[in-house]
């Protein structure tokens, strides 16, 4: 750092006994959020992995410059999560990344990499994967998360390279900046045990299997604000709503003008805004797309049921999660 205090990547190796496959998992690429440091933590601290098969790389911290300051960014101001593949004579960001690339993502097999929303904004926990990637659309309903995101490559991501490097790779999103959501944390770390498990890491009797499919949305898109001002709120993540459905009504500070706020398209919301102050443009509702009326309804009972479900079984043995 600038006062010569010197800085590491920790990464944690865990060898099974056996020969398996290489898996990654990461958190903090954006150093606010901490969601993902705490699933690590208590996946690290799993009793099931004293019967893992090949190896687990575990980074808690990637970017430990923005951790330590709250910060999504690194010092220069730069997203790490937009500097991949890096150079080792570029940027901070770029010089992070490189590291990272070669030390971490090169010598795995597969990763999941672990994120939530930005401040004051919330996500329901939900896995992300390239259209592109057939394994990686296996590995995310192995995860078993409530939904599976078919979301585009953004240039410069870490998906992006994991992609080009033919490794299959899930972004598991959950809970808000800056916070700590029980729920997501316990479907990440069964999330993760999941998926190793589906690859043969771990005994297929080390967790139970979601009892309802996870729900597979090929698009989704944003609410956004049609005029700034005070938003009540009626609706929240995990919720079905129909096209039409309203949402929130935003007013003045003195009710004189109120404007609804309505779904565009039928969907899941599966990521909102927690602010009740808004100004016009601002994302309030992220809307995943679902095709078909009737597979709604079905999917609001299963979403109910899967929430219940995970509960109980993210649990499995509480006196392991220390």
């Amino acid at each position: 750092m600038s006062d010569h205090t010197p800085v590491t990547m920790s990464a944690h190796v865990v060898h099974g006994r056996l020969p398996g496959p290489t898996i990654f998992v990461s958190a903090a690429v954006h150093g606010d959020e901490v969601i993902g440091v705490e699933i690590v933590r208590r996946l690290l601290n799993s009793k099931k992995l004293s019967g893992l098969r090949g190896t687990l790389l575990a980074i808690p911290i990637v970017n430990s410059f923005g951790f330590m300051n709250h910060s999504r960014y690194l010092p220069d101001r730069r997203d790490l999560n937009r500097s991949f593949p890096g150079s080792a004579q570029g940027s901070l960001a770029a010089r992070l990344a490189h590291i990272f690339l070669e030390e971490i993502v090169k010598k795995s097999d597969y990763g999941i990499d672990l994120h939530s929303a930005a401040v004051n904004r919330s996500n329901l926990p939900q896995a992300r994967v390239s259209h592109k990637s057939d394994k990686a659309r296996e590995l995310a309903q192995a995860f078993g998360a409530p939904i599976t995101l078919l979301s585009p490559l953004r240039d410069g991501s870490l998906r992006q390279v994991a992609d080009a490097l033919e490794t299959p790779m899930v972004l598991y999103e959950a809970g808000e900046g800056l916070r700590f959501d029980e729920h997501a944390a316990k479907m990440g770390v069964t999330g993760i045990l999941r998926v190793m498990s589906h690859l043969g890491m771990l005994s297929a009797k080390a967790v139970k299997l979601p009892k309802v499919k996870p729900l597979l949305s090929f698009s989704s898109y944003w609410e956004r604000a049609p005029a700034g001002g005070v938003m009540r709120t009626f609706k929240g993540n995990g919720e079905i709503v129909q096209e039409g459905t309203v949402l929130s009504i935003i007013s003045d500070p003195f009710g004189e003008k109120e404007v609804e706020v309505k779904a565009t398209y039928s969907g899941l919301i599966i990521g909102r805004t927690n602010l009740p102050v808004v100004n016009e443009g601002d994302g309030l509702f992220h809307i995943a797309k679902i095709k078909g009326s009737d597979e709604l309804a079905e999917v609001a009972l299963g979403h109910l049921q899967t929430q219940v479900e995970t509960e109980a079984e993210a649990m499995f043995d509480e006196d392991e999660i220390i």
